[in-house]
């Protein structure tokens, strides 16, 4: 994973995200003056690329020193490349702003709606946006050719867990999607040099999918991690890192935002390892399809 000047490590193919996701993908692991000029950046992007260094330290309440360092976490030289990234970023055509989509008690069902449905597209979009593309491939072939695909996941990342095994298993690869904490780490310990283990966790903080991820890592499995937050624990050490680039707010954790934004990360995997190997996919699908055909309704 590369490095920013400071030390700091920082997504790989970060350069072809925009800075108000890698912001957010590395807003946890910022310090908490740090976090403050953060707050103010994404808030208004526009507002602050106006700002001269002094004017955001002081508005941050920190010093020039801290906004210098915040840039080079960003893997920027300096503060007007700070500003030009920011006014390039408030350019972009938005139908709503990145800090009006937490809902309000004076909303309207409309506003609801248009919110949730701008978050969510979002999610969608800036997550392809920023994905590694090496890493995505990387994984397909290691899924492709792997003995036993084992995945990891609790609670709403259960569910995108569960997609994934679904999707691998009607494609003739051997996938399991546990979200028991101990037959998690049972079946970790169990896996192998040419095994693949898959921890998703939103946060990258989930304590149960980081053990499972680090026991099956510890048997010689190859590893993929699903996250949000490219610096978070789950994403440490790792073969293969996959991040997304969702926005939850205070009344949305857990969010559709979230799992929509990994079940876009798994469909671009699944996608993946199926082409390496089109006709007997092809094959697998359609056999599964003819073998569950008669439970469909069909008058």
């Amino acid at each position: 994973m590369p490095r920013t000047e400071d030390g700091a490590s920082s997504p790989a193919g970060a350069a072809s995200a925009s800075l108000l996701i890698r912001l957010r993908g590395i807003k946890p692991s910022l310090s908490p003056a740090e976090d403050r000029v953060a707050d103010i950046v994404l808030a208004d992007a526009r507002r602050a690329a106006g700002l001269t260094i002094s004017e955001l330290a002081t508005a941050a309440r920190t010093s020039e020193t801290t906004v210098l360092r915040f840039c080079r976490r960003l893997g920027l030289p300096g503060y007007p490349q700070l500003r030009l990234a920011l006014a390039e970023e408030s350019a972009q055509p938005r139908t709503m702003s990145r800090s009006g989509t937490d809902i309000s008690a004076s909303d309207s069902i409309d506003d609801i709606i248009a919110k949730v449905a701008f978050t969510d597209a979002s999610a969608v979009e800036e997550t392809a946006q920023q994905l590694d593309r090496e890493a995505l491939a990387e994984a397909a072939a290691a899924i492709a050719k792997a003995g036993r695909v084992d995945i990891y996941g609790i609670g709403a990342s259960a569910i995108v867990g569960t997609d994934l095994q679904q999707k691998l298993h009607r494609i003739g690869i051997v996938a399991f999607a546990w979200n028991d904490p101990h037959i998690a780490l049972t079946s970790a310990t169990l896996l192998g040099p040419g095994d693949v283990a898959v921890g998703i966790s939103h946060s990258g903080t989930t304590t149960e999918t980081i053990e499972a991820l680090a026991a099956a890592r510890s048997t010689g499995a190859r590893t993929v991690a699903i996250t949000n937050f490219p610096l978070s624990r789950l994403a440490s050490g790792v073969d293969f890192l996959l991040t997304t680039a969702a926005r939850e707010t205070s009344l949305r954790s857990g969010a559709t935002a979230s799992r929509i934004a990994a079940l876009t990360v798994i469909d671009c995997l699944y996608i993946a390892v199926a082409q390496r190997n089109l006709r007997r996919v092809r094959k697998a699908v359609a056999d599964t399809r003819e073998a569950v055909a008669g439970h469909h309704v069909t008058d």
